[in-house]
């Protein structure tokens, strides 16, 4: 495909410009007339083509697609297809309704791309961004099995089930994330301002001060010194972490270690194998093959350590063992959905197993989450009641002993 830079008159005889992609100037100038644009020149360029969707320059101010805009998309063109409407009718009315700026050009590419004589799949993955591999390889079997409007419904299904995850930990973790940044800031200010402020009571006291006292007046000191050095190495420390993870090898050390975390950690393993377990069910419904289902899931479990241990499922299942035994040599599976598995693939309903599996880990993982909080509220408490007998010690414990010492006398 070369890119065309045209100039045309619209219906109004308004002179309009811009690049297209196309096989050909007639191509181009087809575009152009189903556009209502009568075009006046059209020349090969170097420029490319506004794609809409990943957008550079002005875009850069404009609202990102969000994973809601995707969301509607699928609903809305699940609907249209399934009422008979073509796919080129569906995608217009799509357009125009799109309240997403973004979305709106995603949309319009699409549509281009298509009159242009690519297939749905092959649009939609010039937009990376927007649609991720999973969804890519779900359209595109949709279109081998003529079944696209039921995918999009699938999809619809999928992605909900996605939100919900995501808002629900967010609700979750919103009040401890607040009590830990406010015992973060109570630190600092205690620290830089109060502690000070008693050093120099104690300085009049002419007597040795308790060990916790030294302690808190020596870290006292310490911050009030060093503060800025202490801000430079944690902005350092964020920054070196970010790029660890942003190496591949990184990201799968860090989100293994993340499997270990006391309390987090069961709650992401568990929305992974729920991720898991369901769009693999819907690839096996949908007609993929194993092999294939198998690294759609993949890249939807959202831990990329997780992610290779399905990978090494494919591996084994290529070589020629059943999906339970590359399960069981996985050793991330429990006893239980190993035995679900198993029954399925005897059985020949795997998808529906898988979809049990999917829907036993969501019953789960909404449980825990339901339950986070009260799971943290211990942590807290204690962390809190150890930070109040530090200062409680470490400040009140030399005022106590001067009252001491003014009874005596």
């Amino acid at each position: 495909m070369a890119n065309f830079a045209y100039k045309g008159r619209d219906a109004g005889g308004k002179l309009v410009e811009g690049v297209l992609e196309g096989a050909s100037s007639g191509n181009v100038a087809d575009l152009l007339l189903g556009r209502g644009v009568t075009p006046v020149s059209i020349q090969e360029t170097s420029a490319k083509a506004a794609t809409g969707g990943d957008g550079g320059g002005l875009n850069l101010f404009k609202p990102k697609v969000q994973h809601v805009d995707i969301l509607l998309f699928s609903r809305q063109i699940h609907t249209l297809l399934k009422s008979g409407v073509p796919i080129m009718r569906a995608l217009a009315g799509l357009q125009e309704s799109a309240t997403n700026p973004s979305m709106k050009e995603v949309i319009r590419d699409v549509r281009e791309s298509l009159e242009a004589g690519r297939e749905l799949s092959v649009s939609l993955a010039r937009h990376p961004k927007v649609f991720n591999p999973f969804y890519i390889s779900m359209v595109r079997v949709g279109e081998a099995t003529g079944l696209l409007d039921e995918i999009f419904l699938r999809l619809f299904d999928h992605m909900e089930f996605e939100r919900f995850m995501r808002e629900q930990v967010k609700s979750a973790l919103r009040y401890p994330m607040f009590v830990v940044l406010a015992m973060a800031v109570a630190i600092v200010v205690v620290n830089i301002f109060v502690i000070p402020a008693f050093a120099k009571v104690f300085q009049g006291f002419g007597a040795e001060l308790p060990l916790m006292t030294r302690v808190l007046l020596g870290f006292s000191n310490f911050m009030v010194n060093w503060w800025p050095i202490m801000l430079v190495g944690l902005i350092t420390a964020i920054v070196g972490f970010r790029a660890w993870v942003g190496t591949p090898g990184g990201r799968m050390q860090w989100e293994a270690i993340a499997l270990r975390f006391p309390i987090a950690g069961k709650i992401v393993r568990k929305a992974a194998m729920a991720r898991f377990a369901r769009s693999f069910a819907l690839g096996m419904r949908s007609g993929v093959p194993v092999m294939q289902a198998l690294t759609n899931s993949s890249q939807t479990v959202d831990n990329s350590y997780i992610a290779a241990k399905i990978e090494g499922m494919r591996d084994t299942v290529e070589r020629g063992e059943s999906v339970v035994r590359a399960a069981i040599a996985s050793g991330f599976f429990s006893p239980v959905v190993l035995q679900m598995i198993a029954v399925g693939e005897e059985s020949g309903a795997l998808d529906d197993m898988l979809e049990e599996v999917g829907q036993m880990y969501q019953r789960e993982v909404e449980y825990e989450l339901k339950t986070l909080g009260q799971q943290i509220e211990p942590i807290l408490i204690v962390c809190l009641g150890a930070l109040v007998l530090v200062l409680a010690l470490g400040i009140f414990l030399p005022m106590w002993d001067l009252g001491k010492v003014a009874i005596k006398r």
